[in-house]
């Protein structure tokens, strides 16, 4: 039987009406406060009644924590921040249980977190935030000195690294790399520390280590382009390659067969998923650290660079009850990224939503995601039947990659399922020819699928731009274009501090969406070629990726050169090619 919610528990209890209900749910609305709060701040209920509703819900007892005594060495167990960070206070300790009074006792993140820090079993009470944090203040003045060490934190916010897994050698090695952290005794601690807070602060999607003769070369890859971040003394190579290893709990003593791990980082406001990849080379082991940033599930259409009627045509195609939108691109132009944010436009309680993924990139509440596993046979094509028989409404795949994957895909969404995935292919017909190359019918291509998106990723120009006079390559790619309101001057970039003197700031997406309507079935039933699929399409309005590129760099959002690095363009379409800045960082010198 599931759980009833506070406000229905409420109500049914006579403490609240239905419309005092509705209306605190709408004040409540885009605000970082709990109903529970909310309704005893504006005195519409009492506080022994929200207990006692709330003791229900959450299944777990209220304790108030100001009259109670805590012990230094329970205190000790919750470094201050976290308690902070989760709203979260230690109590007192029983065994290996340490009890813990929590703003939220059902956040599993936060339950795991303070495990981990721990290194306990935590049995969880709920209290409200108010008294948690006067109690966090009071109890925790004069010792954060003494629990952290007397670190000076006038640098900047402290990084703490988080465990994926319960091994407890993996917790050990955590710990004993934030002691070393506070000691500041080990150059690789400190420098693997740095390198990710550089690459944190830097919006860094990526992190490469690349050894070589004389050291290792480490590098950031900011809004799709490598640059160099830093240095290595070789010295130090084993023992920071080695340190990576251990906390993302690969085998150290394997140094000739690629490994994966991964780890949990904080810094201040910033948190970051962090996926680690080894590769035996010449000069020692390439490692490559992928920083996820879970806010990127978040991200509303039109934030991705879609124009406002393509984001409510893509609203509007994902409340179709059955079909295939197909996103398509190469490695790296966002797909998965607005794959997931059509998930969180889609999450709803009514709505049975399930991914399988390889691996699984962001965890979005509301959505039950399978991670991919070869070696045990959960392969895209067998996770696929085993969900077809979940009753699911929204089937999210990873990857379209083989016949057998397309073809399930393709028949779970002619029979009553919404089925999103992805591609790799240049464009969007591109991704018609890829699957009749892979054996699916075109009268089932024609049937099933209703959008296929193209897109790339381009850096958007930083506000220190320049604008110039329009060149006569700027002027006639933008009439081959088709652009009808051509601006006579351009926007190309210039260099500051904010940017790296790169010129450029963050990324916006360029898009092709290509409508299955009755011209391009036809097309296709008719075993037409990719340029009569093409021009069906554009009849219909189709804007091209150089097009929407183009719209964009007419916008001042992006250059020219920029587009034409990502897109292929005709010859009488590209600018004279140019030499890429070079972002150097800081040395890190030990």
């Amino acid at each position: 039987m599931p759980r009833k919610k506070l406000g229905e528990m409420l109500r049914e209890r006579g403490k609240i009406s239905h419309q005092t209900l509705v209306s605190a749910i709408e004040e409540q609305a885009g605000k970082a406060v709990l109903l529970g709060e909310l309704l005893l701040k504006r005195g519409l209920v009492t506080k022994q009644d929200l207990v006692a509703s709330l003791e229900e819900v959450t299944r777990t007892s209220y304790v108030d924590p100001a009259p109670l005594t805590i012990s230094d060495e329970t205190l000790k167990l919750v470094p201050a921040k976290v308690a902070r960070r989760f709203c979260a206070l230690p109590l007192y300790l029983q065994g290996k249980k340490l009890t813990v009074v929590m703003l939220k006792p059902q956040d599993l993140v936060a339950l795991q977190q303070l495990s981990f820090v721990s290194g306990l079993q935590i049995t969880a009470k709920f209290g409200f935030r108010e008294e948690i944090e006067r109690a966090i203040e009071r109890h925790y003045l004069g010792t954060e000195k003494s629990s952290e060490g007397g670190q000076d934190d006038s640098s900047g916010p402290r990084i703490e690294f988080f465990a994926t897994t319960t091994k407890q050698r993996n917790l050990d090695a955590i710990k004993e790399f934030h002691a070393d952290l506070l000691k500041q005794t080990t150059p690789a601690v400190q420098l693997f520390s740095r390198i990710v807070a550089e690459a944190t602060s830097k919006k860094a999607s990526d992190i490469h280590i690349d050894p070589q003769a004389n050291g290792p070369v480490v590098r950031i890859r900011v809004d799709g382009i490598l640059r160099d971040l830093t240095e290595v003394p070789l010295r130090l190579q084993d023992s920071l390659v080695s340190r990576i290893k251990i906390l993302a709990d690969m085998d150290i003593a394997e140094r000739r067969a690629p490994q994966d791990g991964r780890l949990l980082v904080s810094f201040g406001e910033e948190r970051r998923d962090l996926r680690v990849s080894t590769l035996p080379t010449q000069y020692g082991e390439k490692v490559v650290i992928r920083l996820l940033d879970g806010r990127a599930a978040l991200v509303g259409f039109k934030d991705l660079g879609l124009w406002e009627e393509q984001a409510d045509l893509l609203g509007h195609l994902l409340h179709r009850p059955q079909g295939m939108i197909l996103v398509t691109g190469p490695t790296g132009s966002g797909k998965t990224t607005t794959l997931y944010s059509a998930l969180n436009f889609l999450r709803s309680r009514n709505l049975n939503i399930i991914s399988v993924e390889d691996p699984v990139e962001y965890q979005v509440a509301g959505v039950n995601q399978v991670q991919v596993n070869e070696k045990a046979g959960r392969t895209f094509a067998a996770s696929l039947r085993s969900i077809l028989r979940q009753d699911p409404n929204v089937i999210m795949v990873g990857e379209i990659r083989d016949a057998e994957t397309a073809e399930i895909a393709l028949r779970a969404a002619q029979t009553g399922h919404l089925v999103l995935s992805t591609m790799h292919t240049l464009d969007s017909v591109s991704a018609i020819s890829r699957l009749l190359d892979l054996g699916v019918p075109g009268f089932l291509i024609s049937t099933t699928l209703t959008a296929i998106i193209a897109q790339r990723l381009v850096r958007k120009l930083c506000e220190c731009r320049h604008e110039l006079p329009a060149s006569a390559d700027y002027i006639q790619a933008m009439s081959n274009a088709g652009v009808s309101k051509l601006r006579y001057k351009m926007y190309v970039p210039a260099g500051c501090a904010a940017c790296d003197n790169t010129g450029y700031r963050g990324r916006v997406g360029v898009y092709e969406m290509l409508l299955f309507d009755d011209a391009v079935a036809d097309v296709i039933r008719a075993a037409g070629s990719p340029a009569n699929i093409s021009d069906a399409a554009r009849a219909n309005g189709m804007r091209s990726l150089e097009e929407d590129g183009l719209l964009k760099v007419n916008l001042g959002l992006t250059s020219l050169e920029e587009v034409s690095r990502v897109l292929s363009f005709k010859d009488n379409m590209r600018p004279a090619p140019r030499n890429e800045r070079k972002g150097k960082g800081p040395r890190f010198n030990f």
